[in-house]
């Protein structure tokens, strides 16, 4: 008797979930996240266990093969292609099946799962690729020399599967929401500002003004310069660059000179761009920690409220 209900003990910690590790969760909020599915899972077993019933585990999400995007459950997507932007940045294209489209809205971001060493990491994207878009989605990802997810980046190929759930953010643009959006963005900060843009000009119901400011190292490192060059062409849109390992105006090509600045982005730079909106701003701001934080406080020394402006 003392044996069965210790196999019976057994079986039951078996099935028990298992507590994420700290490299599972991506660090950017997300609802639910690793550990709120764990928990969730916990309680679910907790009383499984205490009624005897494991019936009642059948509530856990399945990972296999879900109709739908969802942010509980982890979906695959086939690589497409792999374009390299440069020696540290890749544009991947993932299929979706015949011509659906993937489901989000502009601004909202996924998690990328990936395995190193078996060790399992998640990272936050969000693909730039049209919310609209039929058939597959578009992400830019910067690798980083010590970057768990970055070793699983660069090992893509055509052909293989990557793991997605989602969509995540609380940021969701609506039409004519605000009279002008000033998008700061550093690097592959620009990835949600491109969506956002492009369902603006897109509506010609729209009529927001965008200026979007873009920070990079050098002028050949700036991202998507075809399609930002191409919006700047619309009546409501204005593209400007600020460039930290460059000085000379004289080395760019006559279309950027008149809109890149040297250095880095400012409390004078900050206060010049606010005060030249044509109406009241709502500024989004992407980029790493410190330029988000920087920036943040520079916008509130130029005027903005603190609900004048989202952090992604």
């Amino acid at each position: 008797m003392a044996e069965r209900e210790e196999d019976e003990e057994e079986a039951w910690l078996q099935l028990r979930p298992v507590e994420p590790l700290p490299s599972q969760c991506c660090g950017s909020g997300c609802s639910p996240c690793v550990f709120d599915l764990y928990q969730r899972d916990l309680a679910r077993w907790e009383a499984a266990r205490a009624s005897k019933d494991r019936s009642l585990l059948r509530g856990s999400t399945s990972q296999s093969c879900p109709s739908e995007l969802n942010p509980e459950t982890f979906m695959a997507f086939r690589i497409s292609a792999v374009d390299r932007l440069s020696k540290d940045t890749y544009l991947v294209r993932f299929a979706l099946p015949g011509n659906s489209q993937l489901g989000l809205r502009p601004g909202q971001h996924l998690i990328l799962r990936g395995t190193v060493d078996d060790l399992e990491i998640q990272r936050a994207y969000t693909p730039i690729s049209p919310a609209n878009t039929e058939g597959y989605f578009e992400v830019l990802i910067k690798c980083y020399q010590t970057g768990l997810m970055s070793q699983c980046v660069k090992s893509w190929r055509v052909g293989d599967a990557a793991f997605w759930r989602g969509p995540f953010g609380s940021f969701c643009y609506k039409p004519n929401q605000y009279g002008e959006l000033l998008m700061l963005a550093a690097g592959t900060g620009l990835a949600p500002m491109v969506p956002i843009l492009q369902s603006i000009t897109d509506n010609a119901e729209d009529e927001t003004f965008v200026t979007l400011v873009g920070c990079f190292k050098t002028f050949e490192g700036i991202y998507l310069k075809a399609f930002l060059q191409e919006q700047a062409r619309f009546w409501n849109v204005r593209t400007f660059f600020v460039l930290s390992q460059e000085n000379s105006p004289e080395q760019l090509p006559w279309s950027y000179r008149d809109k890149t600045r040297f250095g880095r982005l400012g409390q004078d730079l900050v206060d010049e761009l606010v005060g030249s909106c044509r109406r009241k701003p709502f500024a989004l701001v992407c980029g790493s920690a410190e330029f988000t934080q920087d920036v943040a406080r520079c916008l509130l020394s130029a005027g903005l409220a603190e609900d004048a402006y989202f952090l992604f």
